[in-house]
């Protein structure tokens, strides 16, 4: 795994009404602040990758559909540098992955249906000056195949 990186499987509280899931807590211990919350969506076959965060830390969890999480540890003096981690998360495997600053992150709907990505990052988004550091993801700077589907806009 990852230096940094922490994962924590997430419990579905389901009755005859639908379900309920605690995405992030301040009691766990993988919890370290809060600066916003957001969600995100991909269409099937769609790559949202690659960015980074110098400052941030980012929660992500997938709360509809399926999406293929890959991280990249790029970090200069990381004792993981250059290792990458594959998550499968999604409505039928709720997880959390927690994203240290300076990995590289993107995601794939992968379920054949759109993903949506709730994120709790520890920062707010600062819309004047970004937090946010983008690479294509074709990109020869990290050594990942995300198997990109032509015709649709990945990015």
């Amino acid at each position: 795994m990852i230096d940094g990186v922490v994962t924590k499987n997430l419990r579905l509280i389901s009755d005859e009404r639908g379900w309920l899931i605690e995405i992030l807590r301040s009691d766990w211990e993988l919890f370290e602040k809060f600066g916003q919350a957001y969600v995100t969506t991909a269409h099937p076959k769609v790559v949202k990758a690659w960015h980074m965060h110098k400052k941030q830390a980012d929660n992500l969890a997938c709360v509809k559909g399926q999406a293929k999480l890959v991280l990249y540890d790029g970090r200069e003096g990381s004792k993981t540098k250059g290792e990458i981690n594959e998550f499968t998360m999604g409505d039928k495997n709720p997880m959390l992955v927690k994203i240290p600053p300076g990995v590289w992150h993107g995601f794939e709907a992968s379920g054949g249906e759109m993903a949506m990505v709730v994120n709790v990052p520890t920062e707010l988004y600062n819309h004047k000056e970004p937090d946010e550091y983008r690479l294509p993801p074709d990109t020869k700077e990290i050594p990942y195949d995300w198997k990109l589907t032509p015709g649709l806009k990945h990015g």
